[in-house]
């Protein structure tokens, strides 16, 4: 598929909307969509010690109410992933981690959405002074490796980003 147009209709600075137009040169198919363009972001599972994960709370408008997530942020144009996970840890929470490994990268809605998402796993941790955004009211809690399994089984960890991370995490152990 080859875009033959795209006009953008819409920029808040979080994100741009653009009206996309692709066709297959070969058979000539073509698709229309409107797309969320946005740089990406990274996703930190911090996991210390005890092998208990770091999770945030805060209010999320779009889904109506507070979650418990794993910890993630915006990529800062020319920013790679695991740049953008440091920072976003110690903004976030205050740690810092010694050990990054990367667990996973995908597309957070490939149907409309150009966000991809990395997710890195931080060990070996530093606690420190949390320095989050203006915008940002974050509550932090650790949780044992057993109680945020009964949290996904029991439907009550909704977030995407700590499903794909603490699953990925469990299979590798």
């Amino acid at each position: 598929m080859k875009i033959i147009s795209s006009k953008q209709v819409y920029d808040c600075g979080l994100f741009r909307v653009t009206e996309d137009e692709a066709v297959d040169k070969k058979t000539g198919f073509k698709i229309k969509r409107c797309v969320v363009r946005h740089i990406g972001s990274a996703v930190m599972m911090a996991v210390d010690d005890k092998k208990r994960v770091l999770l945030v709370r805060q209010y999320r408008l779009p889904a109506g109410k507070e979650l418990w997530e794993l910890p993630a942020g915006r990529l800062d144009a020319g920013e790679k992933p695991l740049q953008a996970a440091k920072r976003e840890l110690k903004e976030e929470t205050g740690y810092g981690a010694k050990k990054w490994t990367k667990l996973a990268s995908y597309y957070a809605s490939p149907g409309f959405v150009e966000e991809r998402m990395t997710i890195f796993l931080a060990e070996d941790l530093t606690a420190g002074e949390a320095t989050p955004m203006d915008d940002e009211r974050i509550e932090t809690r650790w949780f044992k490796r057993k109680e945020l399994a009964k949290m996904i089984e029991d439907g009550e960890i909704e977030d995407g980003k700590t499903l794909i991370g603490f699953l990925t995490w469990r299979a590798r152990k």
